[in-house]
């Protein structure tokens, strides 16, 4: 069934209007009046809709249904990436909201060569945010994950060890698996973090430890910095039984 995406205050009990992209989306799949086509509010809500009017620039829809969406994960997962080069960062946005984290975060750490200028920033945060937007409706998610900045490196050791299980990863670490990590305990909420391609400096990873963030490794090879984080992910996901 295809997917449209609008805003929570946009929503109507019985009824709503698609306009703009959601529209042209709607013009180009030809759909037609008595056709239904899923809602959904971006924070999990799904409204079942069927066509009521197609006109120029808008669709009318008339709400049959409702219910929580039931594509996200158990359990919610925060990859925090440090400033990558080009447009690595862009991939992983779009590969980590396929495969269901709750939120993607990018910050500046120690060895990063790229740190966007506060002049580019609202630019590529608002180009972000349309990718994970993207790359949501194409997987069938319910939720479009955020994607957060943050300005410093403590910034976002603070924020990634208030999850139930916080995560660094890093290639001198021998001793902790990340299977280790997860067979201990119980979390409902999990961060990961990595570092940039030239990875994350001891002071880091001392600083990390001192946050209460888990260290671990991610195996015997060195993963690329874009990589990392989703093969992390990944590992998760099957560990709680998403895949």
């Amino acid at each position: 069934m295809v997917r449209f995406f609008v805003k929570k205050e946009e929503l109507q009990p019985n009824f709503l209007v698609l306009t703009g992209e959601n529209a042209q989306h709607a013009k180009v799949l030809r759909l037609k009046v008595g056709e239904e086509v899923l809602v959904c509010d971006g924070q999990g809500g799904e409204y079942l809709c069927r066509i009521s009017d197609v006109s120029p620039g808008q669709i009318s829809l008339v709400v049959t249904g409702q219910q929580q969406s039931q594509t996200e994960a158990s359990v919610r997962v925060s990859v925090y990436m440090a400033f990558p080069k080009a447009d690595k960062l862009e991939h992983v946005i779009q590969k980590a909201t396929e495969l269901g984290a709750y939120e993607i975060v990018a910050f500046p750490s120690a060895r990063c060569v790229s740190r966007p200028d506060e002049k580019s920033l609202s630019k590529k945060l608002e180009r972000w945010q349309k990718i994970a937007a993207s790359a949501a409706e194409q997987s069938g998610r319910g939720r479009i994950p955020k994607v957060v900045v943050l300005q410093s490196f403590s910034q976002a050791l603070d924020r990634a060890a208030q999850a139930d299980k916080a995560l660094m990863f890093y290639e001198n670490e021998h001793a902790v698996t990340l299977r280790m990590a997860l067979e201990e305990g119980n979390y409902e909420t999990v961060s990961l973090l990595t570092g940039p391609e030239g990875g994350l400096d001891e002071r880091e990873v001392a600083e990390a430890r001192k946050a209460g963030l888990q260290v671990c490794t991610l195996g015997k090879r060195i993963l690329r910095c874009e990589t990392a984080p989703l093969c992390a992910l990944s590992a998760v996901m099957f560990a709680s039984g998403e895949f």
